[in-house]
């Protein structure tokens, strides 16, 4: 009994436990909400065996996970229905319409492939249901062309930006793309090319190679551009094409030193699956580094190696194809969560619609699908790739990060890349000189040598040059292209030649390229020849000019030019009568005339009251002064100064004019003794307004120019050769010969003895190679001359052909006098004015002071206007200076002034009135209002004082008034101021 009682209660705790059990379910299930969650189908169609597809498997499903456990009140949950479309386009499009008809997909992730993405968009828009890939990068496929389509990866074409800034950084000027010929690989090459020509690169050959490439296929054509001279290469293919690409470079040593290789972000973010070799660039989209990122891709890497254990354990790194596939899925979740069962219900007629495959009547649209893809593009979140934004259905690109792959497909980072910064190395680190660039790269060979990006090739199409060949003997200097008729041998030759030669032995690649003879042709019918593609380029002395550039592309000149002219000499030595006045100008003439009148005026100034010679009539005393001033040019003035400061201003004077007659003798004489050559035409305008007719150069732009410009063409004769232009200028043929300067410069090396260049250049555009438009050679060519034109090797070249540039100016240019100016002499005029000045002002203050007393006696006259006392003033100044040393008596006995009245030997009644003294002196005083200033005053009524006859050896006597003792000294100053 105790024994079934215990068995008993056994049974009843465990029905009790087994209930309690079924509680615990109960009451979780009472604590949600009412309604579960609706299910919302989302297609996956992917190649299920290929790299993408095993990553896709792996991710999907973990982001939808990571979403639900982040948000576990969700009111719709994504069902993900899975294809495997095996990589064939017929297989995605069914899998997507079985989707869409019986399967009630209301979004499709993938397709895998871009073949695939652009059929399937193509039904799902028809159906309007949401496509988002996170694989298909090509640019061939886009939302523009499919509206229901949506990118959640990068397009290639943001990488070709990026790929042409490393081109740049690293200095290649030929690049060669290696890429898939399908629509992934074809599809991104324009846009290769596009922004390598933005960047000064060329694309000399592309190498294109099927998806489904047979080893040996690849193999051949590594060998092949091994034969090229490029050696940077861009690879843009699937993985599997990869793999073989490079073993097949490697097999060829394209792996070597002096190579480079990029690989696009589809191939870096598949590293472990195509083991590239060391050495190799390439882009990745950049991920910023998160505490999320490290997490997930911590469980991704475990959750991977468990779902694909005989995968590589270097293909459990996650790149930028599971990143995207995260993002994708975890922005379908969001859209579906934001819009809610209600928006994403089936349309009726959806579930078993008997529609055919194209028509898609039965499938009952709705505004489901527009706000479904609505909600997508819309979403915005951080997602594991960065900030997740589609900007017109495309995944916004905000940076590269350049890595450089290391052994077992590791990466080394170098530096990013953005659009707006372009590369540099770190994101943080703004645009200072330290962080742009990239870090240093270890190319293939392990070798830290930037590679130069080309070699001599052993097999390349030569560029042909056109070289006109039919160039006059006389201008051989400047080119020359000849046939060895023995040996059928091109030698070419001449200044234009060289410098093209040296310019391409100074390109960073090598530039095969064999000349080519054309016949006699204008230049302009050549340029278009080079414009349309029958010559890769053109190497002659072609002119640059507005129209021509239309046609092609010219490098900078590498010779100035300019349109000059060159016109026989004549001497004119036998021509000139007044030759003698042309050593001085007409301003020095003018400027020593008036010096000379202001010296002989100053001299007479000082010398006039003291000295005999300069008194006399009006007339007279002006003769005097011309005379002395005249006199003085040669020396033979003959007046005895009596004054120190006249004798100081003709001693400066003197030195003046010696130095003046020294440089006028030398110029006259040069200009008699020497042959003064000069032009025959002076300028262009003197051309144009006379008959001359004009020698040019035939088949010459400059014919074209100066009938433009008014210039009557029936005075225009073309010659061909330099001893034409000679013979027609000695026989009067032409006047004149305009031509460029490079043409001038050889004839005038060879005749320059009787002739010259003369009038203004005109400068023109210099000379040019010309090539056909947008030809990357033009920039490295220009770049070129620039490096030789600041070299001493293009000042040789230029020696070697045309001779020194001095030589034949020196030797043709004759020796002719210009005349002498005011400017060269203007501060020995300053020294003699300034002297004359001085001196006069020094001899008038003398007077001044001497005469103050008398000065002040007029100024206080009352009643006498003011021009009276300046004739008073000007009247005295006039009179002569009694007291001076000059006047003596013949015995010595001092000045006639100063004697007494009772001296022995005075002569009461004799008097010699002087011709120079139309005044009489008086010792009388008269009443100054009653004086009359315009006669002589009367003689007095008395005489008292004595008269002396002044000493000397001349004829005539002066006359002196003696001071009478009776009289006050005041009265004899009176008297004195009113017979003056």
């Amino acid at each position: 009994m105790a024994g079934r009682a215990r068995h008993h209660t056994f049974r009843l705790a465990v029905v009790l436990l087994l209930g309690l059990a079924a509680l615990i379910p109960a009451t979780s299930r009472a604590q949600q909400p009412s309604a579960e969650a609706a299910n919302v189908t989302v297609g996956l169609i992917i190649d299920a065996d290929s790299p993408v597809g095993r990553i896709a498997r792996t991710t999907i499903p973990m982001a939808l996970d990571d979403f639900y456990a982040a948000f576990p009140n969700a009111s719709a949950r994504v069902r993900v229905v899975q294809h495997d479309s095996g990589g064939d386009v017929v297989a995605a499009a069914s899998a997507a319409l079985q989707l869409m008809t019986t399967q009630g997909a209301r979004a499709i992730l993938g397709p895998q492939s871009s073949v695939e993405s652009a059929f399937v968009a193509d039904l799902a828009t028809r159906a309007e249901v949401p496509v988002v890939s996170f694989s298909a990068t090509s640019p061939s496929v886009s939302a523009s062309a499919a509206p229901f389509f949506a990118r959640a990866a990068l397009s290639d074409a943001a990488q070709a930006g990026a790929i042409a800034a490393l081109v740049t950084n690293f200095g290649w000027r030929r690049v060669v793309p290696v890429y898939q010929d399908d629509d992934y690989g074809a599809a991104f090459v324009p846009f290769l090319v596009d922004a390598l020509t933005a960047a000064r690169a060329e694309v000399p050959y592309r190498c294109a190679l099927p998806g489904g490439a047979s080893k040996d296929a690849v193999a051949a054509a590594m060998y092949r551009l091994e034969s090229e001279q490029s050696r940077a290469f861009v690879v843009h293919a699937r993985p599997e094409l990869a793999e073989l690409v490079f073993a097949a470079a490697v097999e060829a040593g394209m792996m070597a030193q002096g190579y480079a290789w990029i690989i696009t972000d589809g191939l870096t973010g598949l590293l472990g699956s195509i083991h590239p070799p060391q050495g190799i660039i390439g882009l990745v989209p950049h991920a910023p580094a998160t505490p999320r990122l490290r997490d997930v891709r911590r469980r991704w890497a475990r959750k991977f190696m468990r779902e694909h254990r005989d995968a590589d354990p270097a293909q459990a790194e996650m790149g930028c194809y599971a990143m995207w596939a995260y993002d994708a899925a975890w922005a379908i979740a969001s859209a579906a969560e934001r819009l809610g069962p209600g928006d994403l219900s089936s349309p009726p007629g959806l579930v078993g619609g008997r529609s055919g495959p194209t028509d898609f009547s039965g499938l009952g649209k709705s505004t489901s699908g527009e706000k479904f893809l609505a909600a997508i593009t819309n979403t915005t979140f951080d997602g594991l790739g960065g900030r997740f934004e589609l900007v017109n259905g495309e995944l916004a690109v905000p940076a590269f990060r350049v890595v450089n792959i290391m052994d077992n497909a590791k990466e080394r980072s170098l530096g990013f890349w953005t659009p707006k910064h372009r590369l540099h190395r770190r994101l943080d680190g703004g645009t200072s000189a330290s962080n742009s660039g990239l870090a240093p790269v270890i190319w293939p060979d392990e070798t830290t040598v930037v590679p130069i990006g080309w070699v001599q090739p052993t097999s390349s199409r030569k560029l042909r040059v056109a070289v006109p060949g039919s160039v006059d003997p006389g201008y051989h200097p400047i080119m020359h292209l000849d046939v060895d008729p023995a040996t059928n041998r091109t030698v070419a030759g001449g200044f234009v030649i060289e410098v093209f030669e040296a310019a391409v032995r100074l390109l960073p690649y090598a530039l095969p390229f064999e000349y080519v003879l054309v016949g006699s042709m204008l230049y302009d019918r050549l340029v278009e020849k080079v414009g349309n593609g029958d010559f890769d380029a053109a190497v002659a002395d072609i002119t640059i000019t507005a129209n021509r550039s239309q046609h092609v592309d010219f490098t900078l000149p590498y010779m100035s030019s300019g349109i000059a002219m060159v016109v026989p000499m004549r001497d004119q030595r036998s021509t000139r009568a007044w030759v003698f006045l042309k050593p001085l100008r007409y301003d020095l003439w003018l400027v020593g005339f008036v010096f000379l009148i202001f010296t002989g005026f100053v001299v007479w100034a000082v010398e006039h009251r003291v000295n005999r010679e300069f008194r006399g009539p009006p007339s007279y005393q002006i003769g005097t002064l011309l005379y002395f001033g005249f006199s003085t040019l040669v020396f033979a003035h003959r007046e005895d100064l009596k004054s120190n400061l006249s004798r100081f201003v003709v001693v400066v004077w003197v030195f003046v004019v010696l130095i003046l007659q020294s440089s006028y003798t030398a110029s006259l004489t040069s200009m008699l003794t020497v042959p003064q050559l000069e032009p025959a035409i002076g300028d262009y305008a003197s051309l144009w307004r006379g008959a001359d007719k004009v020698g040019i150069m035939n088949n010459s732009y400059v014919r074209e120019s100066m009938t433009k410009s008014g210039f009557p063409q029936s005075r225009l004769e073309p010659y061909r050769a330099s001893p034409s232009f000679h013979e027609a200028l000695l026989n009067g043929t032409i006047g004149a010969i305009v031509d460029e300067t490079p043409y001038l410069r050889i004839f005038l090396r060879a005749y320059c003895d009787n002739f010259t260049k003369t009038g203004q250049t005109n400068k023109t555009g210099g000379f040019g190679f010309a090539f056909p438009k947008g030809s990357p050679y033009v920039a490295d060519l220009s770049r070129a001359i620039l490096n030789l034109t600041e070299s001493d090797e293009m000042s040789a070249i230029e020696r070697k052909w045309f001779g020194d540039a001095e030589g034949c100016a020196a030797q043709g240019s004759q020796f002719t006098s210009d005349s002498l100016s005011f400017a060269s002499f203007w501060g020995l005029f300053l020294i003699t004015g300034a002297t004359s000045l001085l001196c006069c002002a020094v001899h008038l203050a003398t007077f001044l002071v001497v005469e103050r007393r008398w000065i002040s006696e007029v100024a206080s006259t009352p009643h006498v206007p003011w021009k009276d006392r300046v004739w008073m003033l000007l009247k005295r100044f006039d009179h002569k200076d009694l007291s001076s040393h000059t006047f003596r008596t013949k015995d010595g006995g001092g000045s006639v002034a100063a004697r007494s009245p009772n001296d022995a030997g005075a002569s009461p009644g004799a008097a010699h009135i002087a011709a120079g003294s139309p005044l009489s002196v008086s010792n009388h005083t008269y009443d100054m209002s009653a004086c009359s200033f315009g006669t002589p005053s009367p003689a007095p009524a008395s005489t008292t004082g004595e008269i002396e006859l002044a000493a000397g050896d001349e004829a005539a006597a002066e006359v002196a008034a003696a001071p009478n003792p009776n009289v006050s000294s005041d009265q004899t100053e009176t008297g004195h101021l009113a017979s003056n």
